[in-house]
């Protein structure tokens, strides 16, 4: 297209199931501007007028609104075949690129990017608009982090009788970031777009949902009926005031839930305030090179690797620190990143342990039982990388899988070691059908398995 309306098309920004978006130059004003396209298809008459009336709203609801933190709309036409609407082009990303683990944002950026969405929706509300698709792909970010939530297409004017408002469509929204009466088809207020982005703030901390299923219907039911599990656990770097936030803003129960924006973003303001503002790209990057040049994490997929990043401390230990005590119960566990540790067992040596070797791992891969049979004490100062165990176990199936074969591959080739040194000390073996030893005995260790 050479030509939209009035305006003239520079290229295309993107594409999607119903509308394309072209970046195009607006002569009147001499500025550019962002138009989404529309056309209506001939063979489902249905679908054409229920993409007809959710555009005419978000032209309808997006004028209506004027904010620095909404996309602001110009001009929106529909005709027969098309329709178009002509808005703010914002020069910047989605908040989409940025939920995986591997790209997530700083803290302190998070933070501020929902603060000011959260003012955003309650002046939204303010004008009687809730917009029902609170989504990472709805937040275009901009210059110096202004957030710009976009796409009111199915946004519920609460100033019309829901009775006679022909844009009212049940069950509308994405259904990962949908509140638990938005699927139930209840009556919404400004409290389930709240929810929404309280999913996005979630994601966008810890890098995956809150919550997870392999398909729509168990989906659903997590929803409606499970807690999510507090971001803390999931990252132990993040501040314990984040999980009270995010609690309340997930809350099923529409009366503990945030009543508004405005308190939300009053008690973030109260967690950034406590945020340092260092980015953390650059030291993250050192530590993901770091991990990348362990022989222990010689498998794991770069973005399992950061995955271990957001469940793990760095912890420098000076020498002659106890790790782990024989006796005590704990599911501890890591890896040594630099330095050394002598494993000990009543008193006796078993062995020392160095680099890129894993520490605990018994006691965390036991099914039942976290009773330490051996204590860890720092030869050296040492990098112990020190993984949560309650953060790994809600990670990613992935994850969780390869963390425990790579444990389980030290742990064989330990056993094998042992084997060994057993063997050199050990009785000459069995070398007839009578079962007597053969040969004269040169003493040593005999191991034997017993029911304890």
């Amino acid at each position: 297209m050479e030509t939209i309306g009035k305006y003239r098309v520079i290229r295309e920004l993107g594409k999607g199931a119903t509308a394309t978006v072209y970046l195009c130059d607006d002569p009147e004003n001499a500025r550019q501007i962002a138009v989404k396209v529309i056309r209506f298809g001939q063979d489902c008459a249905a679908m054409s007028r229920r993409m007809r009336k959710l555009f005419q709203n978000e032209g309808m609801v997006s004028r209506r609104l004027d904010h620095p933190n909404i996309v602001r709309v110009y001009d929106a036409v529909v005709e027969d075949e098309f329709a178009y609407l002509a808005m703010e082009y914002v020069e910047g990303f989605s908040l989409e690129q940025h939920c995986r683990i591997d790209k997530l944002l700083p803290l302190h950026r998070v933070v501020s990017i929902i603060f000011k969405c959260c003012m955003a929706l309650d002046a939204a509300y303010r004008q009687g608009i809730i917009h029902r698709d609170i989504k990472p792909a709805n937040i275009m970010v901009a210059a110096d982090d202004e957030p710009k939530i976009a796409d009111f297409g199915l946004a519920l004017n609460l100033n019309k009788d829901l009775d006679r408002d022909s844009t009212f469509i049940m069950g509308v929204g994405s259904p990962a970031y949908m509140s638990p009466e938005q699927i139930k088809g209840y009556p919404l207020n400004q409290k389930t777009d709240l929810y929404s982005l309280g999913v996005v703030m979630f994601q966008l901390l810890i890098g995956r949902l809150p919550f997870r299923a392999n398909n729509q219907a168990t989906l659903v039911y997590k929803i409606v009926n499970t807690d999510p599990p507090a971001v803390s656990a999931l990252n132990p770097a993040l501040p314990e005031g984040l999980d009270a936030i995010l609690r309340k803003a997930l809350e099923k129960d529409l009366y503990s839930r945030y009543r508004n924006g405005a308190e939300m973003a009053k008690d973030l303001s109260a967690v950034r305030y406590k945020i340092l503002e260092e980015d953390e790209t650059e030291h993250d990057m050192r530590h993901f090179e770091q991990l990348r040049r362990v022989e222990f994490f010689t498998e794991f997929e770069n973005i399992e690797l950061w995955e271990v990043l957001r469940v793990s401390l760095w912890r420098q230990v000076t020498a002659n620190v106890r790790l782990i005590t024989e006796g005590s119960n704990s599911r501890l566990f890591g890896i040594i990143l630099a330095g050394s540790v002598e494993v000990s067992l009543g008193g006796k040596a078993l062995c020392r342990l160095g680099v890129g070797e894993p520490v605990g791992e018994v006691a965390f891969l036991h099914p039942s039982s976290d009773l330490r049979h051996a204590t860890v004490v720092t030869l050296e100062p040492t990098l112990f990388l020190e993984v949560n165990a309650s953060a790994l176990a809600l990670s990613s199936e992935e994850l969780m899988g390869r963390m425990r074969d790579a444990l389980l591959a030290r742990m064989i080739y330990r056993l094998r070691e042992v084997n060994k040194i057993a063997a050199s000390i050990g009785q000459p073996a069995v070398n007839n059908a009578s079962g007597h030893y053969g040969g004269k005995s040169c003493g040593g260790v005999t191991l034997e398995l017993a029911p304890e």
